[in-house]
């Protein structure tokens, strides 16, 4: 896994998606480059509190999040990332056995929300979340998805919209002790 890291560039590639003239913006982050790999890190440990070392960002398995197949985008407050929110066309799990609960599987219109982590600093202060959610949501709109999915913990998803629907209750999701639902969210 080093060697993938080795591969890495110095700076990243990105597309600035929105910004505010308060030092605030949300990219689009096409390649990861070592100037964010600790800023990564660091973010993700808000994660790993709750869900374990499997949540987790390091050196070995930021390609498997950050790359041509995801659409990772971060929040960045006067240049550092302070979250971030991580989408994957559903047919990348077509592999995993929770994906086939999934009536969409296969029709190229599901968007599964892999991560969603804002640094504990910014939770619930200034509105960057649901920024950063906002957007990930309009920009799924505009590139034609139908719906977002994801899992969360019990209970979080009927926060999400009227129309948000659960697909699965999965009592035991890798290891956690609290059930996890699959959640399918139109746009």
């Amino acid at each position: 896994m080093e060697q993938l890291f080795l591969n890495i560039g110095q700076n990243s590639d990105i597309q600035v998606i929105a910004s505010s003239a308060y030092n605030f913006r949300i990219e689009l982050v096409k390649k990861v480059g070592k100037d964010d790999i600790a800023n990564l890190i660091e973010v993700s440990s808000g994660m790993a509190n709750i869900y374990g070392k499997q949540a987790l960002l390091n050196k070995s398995n930021i390609p498997k999040y950050f790359n041509n197949k995801t659409l990772p985008f971060v929040a960045r407050y006067k240049g550092e990332i302070i979250g971030y929110i991580i989408g994957v066309p559903l047919e990348y799990f077509k592999k995993d056995s929770w994906a086939h609960f999934d009536i969409n599987l296969g029709k190229e219109n599901t968007l599964y929300t892999y991560a969603f982590v804002m640094n504990q600093k910014f939770q619930k202060k200034g509105g960057y979340a649901k920024t950063l959610k906002k957007i990930y949501i309009n920009w799924a709109k505009k590139q034609k998805y139908k719906y977002i999915t994801g899992h969360v913990a019990q209970g979080i998803a009927k926060r999400f919209s009227n129309n948000t629907e659960i697909v699965k209750v999965f009592l035991n999701w890798y290891g956690l002790k609290t059930p996890f639902e699959y959640y399918r969210r139109p746009l």
